[in-house]
């Protein structure tokens, strides 16, 4: 017999059977568990150790791959025979993971087993609603999730119904994370104190660290990129106008509950210029014999997050209106300072735009994301002087672009007519009204 488990971790990254979790039932099969077939290996946090007794949907490891991490949990009661990996190790594809005992008369019964001896059952096919940090402190507590009623949504258990319910059982409340600790904010120098230098970050001795996760995604995404022959072009814009229409439109878009900053301007600029070069919106072979034409511009944001650079990327921006890109880029946004953005945020990208300019800088050389064959890097915009057609000097605010493409299939003259079209739309918004679909 053969049940797939943690099939929902299996839906979210898109991917099929080759890694398994072995489950010893009583008749002696195993239930095989999957996570892709085209991640290399995952790097493993690790829940249980040998022995330890599991229930239905309690954490059993975390695993990482390129683009995504995923909690697995257990489909079942049983106890934990055989972990065939250490923390942080590289599983193989295709190798188990982990066997798990269902077999009752099998169980060795542990000291903190002992305590839960007399825990009500499960609802079977109910699954409690909790995310990886709430399960691993019921599990660092010795706590059954079933056992604990959920405040939130639908439910859901939250961290403080955890907290909860361990006051109750010892009388202790577990001293609360260091971002709760609530202090008065130092008193911020006068304006005319030069800045303090920031703290150093390391002192002492070298340290050696593996690369592991996105670190190590982003070497192989990189040492790809080297391979392609990049053609660099660089200009300046000016946004006058449009910082005039996004400061009419903002509150309006406030009030609808979505932030507009200009970055919706300049994807859905770039989709209109798509529409004209879709060469731009392209991909090709691996010999680079054959060149796909993308019907659907998925336009990559880069992100700076705590987990290192992602690009996550806004499907068929050539179907949505600005106010629409804005919402998605929001929740996007959002996912990505919380370090939940999914697989499916973060792959089918084909046209990719980078703003520095949020964190700053002026010009860059930005690296393809193959199989993309364009990209293009964004400044951050300066009010400086420049000359009105009648050649008086006026208040003008510029942004630098810089565009890499790939020179094999793109050529210096077709990326220059694609940026100026670029450039008009956002230099004349108006003219964009003319041409969205």
């Amino acid at each position: 017999m053969k049940v797939p488990v943690g099939s929902s971790c299996l839906k979210d990254l898109r991917m099929s059977p080759l890694l398994w979790i072995h489950v010893s039932l009583a008749c002696g099969s195993t239930c095989p568990w999957s996570v892709g077939p085209h991640v290399p290996g995952l790097c493993l946090c690790r829940y249980v150790k040998e022995g330890d007794k599991v229930s239905q949907f309690d954490s059993i490891c975390e695993v990482q791959s390129d683009k995504a991490s995923v909690t697995i949990t257990s489909r079942y009661d049983g106890v934990i025979r055989k972990l065939y990996y250490d923390v942080d190790a590289t599983a193989l594809v295709g190798k188990p993971l982990v066997d798990i005992e269902t077999e009752a008369s099998d169980v060795v019964e542990t000291p903190a087993m002992a305590r839960e001896e007399h825990t009500h059952q499960e609802i079977k096919g109910h699954k409690t609603q909790a995310t990886p940090a709430v399960r691993r402190l019921a599990m660092e507590n010795n706590i059954k999730l079933s056992e604990v009623v959920g405040s939130g949504k639908d439910g859901r258990i939250l961290k403080e119904d955890i907290l909860n319910f361990l006051s109750k059982q010892t009388g202790a409340i577990l001293p609360p994370a260091p971002f709760q600790d609530i202090r008065t904010p130092p008193t911020a120098p006068p304006p005319s104190a030069a800045p303090s230098p920031p703290a150093p970050v390391f002192t002492g001795k070298d340290r050696m660290e593996p690369l592991k996760g996105f670190h190590r995604a982003m070497v192989k995404t990189m040492t790809a990129a080297l391979q392609i022959p990049h053609f660099g072009y660089c200009d300046e814009v000016d946004l006058s106008q449009l910082v005039q229409l996004r400061s009419d439109l903002k509150s309006t878009s406030e009030g609808r509950g979505v932030k507009l900053s200009y970055m919706p301007f300049f994807i859905k600029a770039a989709s209109l210029g798509l529409l004209h070069f879709p060469i731009l919106n392209a991909s090709v072979d691996e010999g680079c014999q054959n060149i796909t034409y993308k019907a659907s511009h998925n336009v990559g944001v880069a992100m700076d997050t705590s987990q290192g650079l992602l690009v996550p990327n806004v499907k068929n921006v050539q179907l949505l209106s600005v106010f629409d890109i804005a919402q998605e880029l929001n929740r996007l946004q959002t996912l990505g300072a919380a370090g939940q953005l999914g697989a499916a945020d973060l792959s089918g990208g084909t046209f990719t735009l980078s703003n520095i300019g949020s964190i700053g800088g002026t010009y860059a050389k930005p690296v393809i994301l193959p199989p993309e064959v364009a990209i293009g890097a964004l400044g951050k915009i300066q009010v400086l002087p420049r000359f009105d057609p009648s050649g008086q000097v006026v208040r003008a605010h510029i942004m630098a672009v810089s565009w890499s493409a790939d020179h094999r299939i793109i050529d210096g003259a077709t990326m220059c007519r694609f940026s100026n079209l670029w450039k008009d739309y956002l230099e004349n918004p108006a003219r964009m009204v003319l041409d969205l679909k």
